[in-house]
């Protein structure tokens, strides 16, 4: 039973005012603050706005909040003087309509930290970098001519800190060159090697021009991935349509989302994009909390090439770029499939005036396979199935040459999934046809691509059935045979407590099946035991750079698989708060130095997953998506499955049918 899938409506923040505290910005509540800072500071034109985000009040007030005594709305705000490298952070509150918060970031002291890259630097790069004439004399070393080098993509990226003091206390971008015989073409398949500008973005000049003298040929073979380069179609799909012809089982008020038992809130930042908010289930008569404030708060990327072109290159995409900052506006077409809800966000460009972000968030729901399935006929026994669906809340980022897509799955059951999906073009190099190379796979003889990692962190600030939690490992462990297990069957499994933040800093074994459990203790279920959700993430390598490098430095989160954190609102990123630029040292790896309590405390998870990647030919021009995900599930939170109230599906399926014989869009096939 098919049908065209149907739009769902558009929550509106051109002009709405905010009801709820945790409400994202709207687009007046965004440029009332910024013209606030702006008249107020007496910002020249050479101020640029990095962030604007709603400055969340702390836990405790969120939940005490009374509607009858509202909070006071404010605003965070990062600007910097880009003639100056002079950055400070803001506060402005809109209820009193003052600068609470005016601090000088030092951005030019160690351990430094730059704001984010903007938009306009992205184009600024390559009109700095084009304009150069020794950059231009190594391109016509290479072969091109004027023309040649119009075409030309400049490939901004950020540089990282390796303690070079020409960069220290300085906004510099790095770019990588890539040959365009046509302005459309993917340049990615065309790498010029040996080059590489160093650009400092407050003096708009090229800072250093490394020419190594390569004379690496440009690989020439097109790899274009628009529609035309493929004129030869592949025949005999059908189509494939998705029908909901009640609409959809979720409900919308404002930000606010109910399905299935399931409550949450909405939300949504320049760093970090979907937020999630105050997360419940209805059990029973009640609505019980899971977690309070979960996201993807950074990622990091980096390449395994020591050459000239890709040592370097190592991103904070959320801390150097922004997830929701570059997220896509779905308009263009998104993978959501059904009857779909699309909620638009507030945001601030570089020079501080609002702008919408039109359909950044998705939310639609997916058929799931069986919920659950038993054929009892053999034994007398009911023979029963019934089918599940997933609530998919999701928006999609795209950064450079990667996209990432970010899907928060809600199922009935009461597990929850945060699924990555990734996407795009590989960063690639050239070398002399056949050439073996070392460093990662070969997309064509001549074309190749380095290993790298992706590796997400997931902060979630948990609250199992309540505000104070405790948190546990268990893995399984193998017997020896003697008494009590004389052929070896038994294996049992070890649960280990943790008491402080320091102690509790844990990788994944596939080989002990680890898991780890947040759970109540001043709640217990039917057992006697204390309620609890269990996490479970993928078994891939952690961060395989050198420990004395500067990239494990910076990227300590990614040494370990677990982290666990009591409640703090200013710990907010597992690389630190401007990773961009940064020494490094800060982040969650410098929040568990204070070896604080974690038992019965309110408790952070910072959970690093993510795939290590070592290209393939199958990898060009496009890689086909591929994801990763970590998983919460009930563990102990209900006294039994909570799905066995589902209908069965061909109940549903009598009214569907019905309908859609109605609608001639179904057909019996005998």
């Amino acid at each position: 039973m098919t049908s065209n899938a149907t739009l769902g409506a558009e929550h509106d923040t051109m002009h709405s005012r905010s009801h709820y505290p945790l409400d994202p910005l709207s687009m007046d509540e965004i440029q009332h603050a910024c013209d606030i800072l702006k008249n107020q500071k007496h910002l020249s034109e050479n101020y640029r706005f990095a962030n604007v985000t709603l400055n969340e009040p702390h836990k405790d007030e969120i939940l005490n909040f009374n509607v009858k005594k509202p909070l006071d709305r404010s605003v965070f705000i990062c600007v910097f003087d880009s003639k100056k490298n002079e950055a400070y952070e803001a506060i402005v509150n809109l209820t009193s309509e003052k600068v609470t918060k005016w601090k000088n970031l030092q951005v030019h002291k160690p351990p430094y930290g730059q704001p984010p890259i903007l938009i306009d630097e992205f184009s600024k790069v390559e009109r700095i970098v084009k304009a150069h004439p020794a950059w231009r004399n190594a391109m016509k070393k290479r072969g091109l001519n004027d023309e040649q080098i119009d075409n030309i993509q400049v490939d901004p990226y950020c540089p990282g800190y390796f303690n070079k003091k020409n960069e220290k206390g300085k906004r510099v971008l790095m770019a990588t060159s890539y040959y365009r015989e046509h302005p459309t073409d993917n340049a990615f398949a065309h790498p010029i090697e040996g080059v590489l500008a160093l650009v400092d973005m407050n003096a708009e000049c090229v800072l250093e021009l490394i020419d190594e003298g390569k004379n690496t040929p440009i690989p020439l073979t097109k790899m274009n991935y628009d529609s035309e380069s493929y004129p030869e179609k592949r025949k005999g799909l059908k189509p494939l349509l998705i029908t909901q012809p009640e609409g959809a089982s979720f409900n919308v008020n404002g930000w606010e989302v109910e399905w299935q038992n399931w409550k949450f809130r909405v939300g949504f930042t320049p760093r970090e994009g979907l937020v999630l908010y105050q997360v419940s289930y209805h059990d029973g008569d009640r609505d019980r909390p899971i977690i309070y404030r979960a996201s993807v708060n950074e990622m990091l990327v980096p390449y395994s090439d020591p050459n000239v072109n890709h040592e370097r290159k190592c991103a904070f995409d959320a801390g150097e770029y922004g997830l929701g900052k570059l997220a896509d506006s779905l308009k263009l077409g998104c993978d959501c499939k059904g009857h779909i809800y699309y909620f638009n966000v507030a945001a601030a460009d570089d020079f501080g005036n609002a702008i919408n972000k039109e359909n950044a968030v998705c939310m639609h729901e997916e058929d799931a396979g069986n919920a659950w399935k038993q054929n009892g006929s053999l034994l007398g026994s009911a023979n029963e199935v019934r089918r599940a669906r997933e609530l998919v809340v999701s928006f999609f980022t795209t950064i450079g040459n990667y996209g990432y897509g970010f899907y928060w799955r809600f199922a009935q059951d009461g597990s929850l999934k945060l699924e990555v999906k990734l996407n795009g073009i590989v960063q690639t190099a050239a070398v002399y046809p056949g050439t073996k190379y070392k460093w990662g796979g070969h997309l064509t003889r001549d074309l190749v691509a380095p290993s790298h990692q992706h590796f997400f962190n997931a902060r979630l600030d948990m609250m199992v059935d309540g505000k104070k939690n405790s948190f546990s490992q268990t893995e399984y462990t193998r017997l020896p045979i003697g008494r009590g297990n004389l052929f070896g069957n038994a294996f049992g499994q070890v649960t280990r407590e943790f008491k402080r933040e320091d102690q509790a800093i844990c990788d994944a074994n596939a080989k002990k099946g680890r898991t780890w459990n947040i759970y109540n203790p001043s709640f217990k279920n039917a057992i006697g035991n204390p309620t609890a959700y269990q996490l479970k993430i993928p078994q891939d390598p952690l961060m395989l750079a050198n420990r004395k490098s500067y990239i494990a430095k910076r990227g300590k989160f990614a040494k370990h698989n677990v982290w666990v954190t009591p409640y703090d609102i200013n710990e907010r990123y597992a690389a630190g708060d401007y990773p961009n630029q940064h020494a490094g040292g800060d982040g969650v790896s410098k929040y568990v130095k204070q070896k604080r309590k974690i038992r019965n405390k309110q408790l952070v998870l910072w959970v690093t997953f993510g795939p290590t990647h070592t290209p393939r030919p199958e990898d060009g021009p496009v890689m086909s998506s591929t994801s990763t995900a970590l998983q919460l599930i009930p563990y102990g939170f209900f006294s039994r499955n909570p799905a066995m109230d589902l209908p069965k599906e061909r109940d549903l399926a009598s009214v569907q049918h019905k309908q859609d014989e109605e609608h001639g869009c179904c057909r019996r096939v005998h």
